[in-house]
């Protein structure tokens, strides 16, 4: 069986360890634990590994995040997938720092990650790990926000 993980986020140095890159951070922890490392792919940085039987590819959208479906729905094309074998991994306003949700499909939740993946692979029936990443913004302050990185108590506990 093979699946496809990919983790949202922004390319480029100002973006890296931002909220909106725990995507990102995500997959690259994956890569990390299986030993195997990221290439430069078709639209995305890609990685293929091995894990109880089963082939994973972990992408790393090239798109930056609005236009992440490009990347997700080349790869499902390319690897002939359907989209539950697809996993989505994203960060997430409304759900508390450090908090999970995972979920077999959804809404975009107003992610323009999301929404480009929704409006590319035209459905929402795939799973996506939402990682909360907190509200803690003045109104308003909503891109800074999530374009800032982490404090140094949540990179402290991310990295745990």
């Amino acid at each position: 069986m093979k699946y496809l993980i990919a983790g949202l986020g922004n390319i480029g140095a100002e973006y890296e360890f931002t909220r909106h890159n725990i995507g990102f951070e995500v997959v690259n922890e994956i890569a990390k634990r299986l030993e195997v490392s990221f290439d430069i792919g078709r639209l995305s940085f890609h990685a293929e590994a091995k894990y109880k039987g089963r082939t994973l590819h972990l992408i790393k959208p090239t798109t930056y995040m609005n236009l992440s479906g490009k990347a997700v729905a080349y790869w499902k094309k390319e690897l002939k997938l359907e989209e539950t074998n697809i996993m989505i991994v994203t960060d997430d306003l409304s759900l508390p720092f450090g908090k999970l949700r995972l979920r077999g499909k959804g809404s975009d939740g107003g992610h323009n990650g999301l929404k480009s993946i929704n409006e590319l692979l035209q459905t929402s029936k795939y799973p996506r790990l939402r990682f909360g990443i907190g509200d803690n913004f003045s109104k308003g302050r909503q891109v800074d926000y999530v374009l800032n990185k982490w404090s140094v108590e949540e990179q402290k506990d991310i990295d745990t």
